[in-house]
């Protein structure tokens, strides 16, 4: 999968919403923390627009990611936040044009859909991690989390292995072996949305990462079954089970764990799996180059990038 321009201090980067909407104050204390990491920044009216649970006629979100894609002055494009929406988008994005303008494109949540597009159909490296109104103003943003960011966007040195926050449980290992693969993948109920639809996930020979939060236990047995039924467990080459955030049983008294469940559904596939890898709706989290090699090892329990989603660095090599 084709590696994108690094970012480097002072290049623009655009915000675009292409889920829920924001408060103009969000905005502006996101453009603020943007800017102080170093780059300057167009804002796209999807930010400042709002529809019900959106951020505006879906139009104006799929129009800001194209017209961010092909705007030459834009080195990289950061989503606003998640939330709902994004899966009204692929038929109105312009892949085959995006895909001529690759670029730096970060955002986890319901921005899983368009890392699916721009993953499996337009052939580029993404990035799962966080964003500059949901994160980037956050008192545990500095350190682990903005650092793992930086690094993915503009060095072209590999994560290498991923090493857990402090105070946080190491990785474990759910099924043994080791695999190697790109990552692909993000939030679960994102990656089934699109089942069935022309943007579907290809997990063949890849290594799919994933996560959730604020779903019952039931829910996800029955997504991580729908995956299985799906085939997409058997065809990765390995899995890595990230964070499970606010995860409620409906009925508290008659429920299962998560490691019940991932005992049950995905254990029995026999693909290579990890656990509790720090991606997702954390608080602390690393960013993910989806699309870029990685090792997946089942004896030692770790993920190990092996190449970064950028090229170039902020060296200012190309």
């Amino acid at each position: 999968m084709r590696r994108v321009p690094a970012l480097r201090p002072g290049d623009t980067v655009g915000l675009v919403s292409p889920s829920s909407p924001s408060s103009r104050r969000s905005v502006d204390t996101a453009v603020q923390a943007v800017r102080e990491l170093g780059f300057q920044v167009k804002v796209g009216p999807s930010c400042y627009a709002a529809l019900g649970y959106m951020a505006g006629e879906d139009s104006l979100r799929a129009r800001d990611v194209n017209e961010m894609f092909a705007d030459p002055g834009v080195r990289g494009i950061l989503c606003l936040r998640g939330g709902d929406g994004a899966t009204r988008l692929p038929p109105l994005i312009d892949l085959e044009a995006i895909a001529r303008t690759p670029k730096v494109f970060l955002g986890y949540s319901d921005i899983t859909i368009l890392h699916q597009m721009f993953n499996c159909y337009g052939g580029f490296c993404t990035f799962h991690g966080p964003m500059p109104a949901t994160e980037f103003s956050k008192p545990t943003f500095p350190g682990y989390v903005r650092d793992h960011l930086l690094q993915a966007l503009c060095r072209e040195e590999p994560l290498g292995r991923i090493e857990p926050y402090e105070g946080a449980a190491p990785m474990e290992t759910l099924v043994p072996g080791a695999a190697e693969g790109e990552l692909v993948g993000g939030n679960l109920a994102l990656v089934c949305a699109l089942l069935g639809t022309p943007w579907e996930i290809d997990t063949r020979g890849r290594i799919l990462v994933l996560e959730d939060v604020d779903e019952p236990p039931y829910r996800i047995d029955r997504m991580l079954t729908q995956l299985r039924l799906a085939g997409k467990l058997q065809d990765a080459a390995g899995i890595v089970l990230g964070q499970f955030n606010h995860i409620k049983p409906k009925n508290p008294s008659r429920t299962l764990s998560l490691a019940e469940i991932f005992e049950a559904v995905v254990a029995p596939v026999g693909t290579p799996c990890l656990t509790g890898g720090c991606f997702g709706h954390g608080e602390k989290k690393v960013t993910l180059p989806l699309g870029a090699r990685a090792a997946l090892d089942g004896a030692a329990a770790e993920l190990t990038l092996l190449e970064s989603g950028v090229l170039g660095d902020v060296d200012g090599s190309s």
